[in-house]
């Protein structure tokens, strides 16, 4: 077991499959040492998980949760893309989107959800530059749509 998959198993944390794309593009690109994955939304076991606005049916909390599930998400792609978790030396950038009633001002507070996480999960190599942004809608209703670069060896 290497040590983030230790620090998962502590936390009582399983990755998911990693999920498969839903349209004609790739999962991920790496170009050097940097990989950039597409959209990850709030999947879990193959269906959205967290679906609608916030602000109209979904909560901040929830929403925070979302983006929790979608950084999950991404882990797994990571994974998948790299081999190991391990490799990944820095979270270069996340760019959250919010699916969000018209005016919506809390996006940072729902991103946090995902933001917390990766550094939960990786220390300082978790932080990350990052945009939080409400959005009228995201493919399949998701609630929060995720896209993180990584820098690995």
């Amino acid at each position: 077991m290497t040590p983030i998959e230790r620090t998962l198993a502590e936390k009582g944390i399983t990755l998911p499959d990693p999920p498969a794309p839903k349209g004609n593009y790739l999962p991920y690109r790496i170009s050097g040492n940097q990989l950039i994955l597409s959209g990850v939304l709030a999947v879990e076991n193959g269906n959205i998980r967290y679906a609608g606005k916030v602000g109209d049916g979904q909560t901040v909390e929830e929403g925070y949760v979302a983006a929790r599930l979608c950084a999950l998400n991404a882990l797994a792609a990571i994974k998948g893309a790299l081999g190991s978790l391990d490799r990944v030396t820095q979270f270069l950038l996340v760019n959250g989107f919010v699916n969000a009633v018209p005016g919506f001002a809390e996006s940072p507070q729902v991103i946090n959800g995902a933001s917390d996480f990766l550094v939960e999960v990786f220390g300082d190599a978790g932080k990350h530059a990052r945009a939080a942004v409400a959005v009228t809608g995201l493919p399949l209703g998701s609630t929060v749509e995720l896209q993180i670069s990584v820098e690995f060896d």
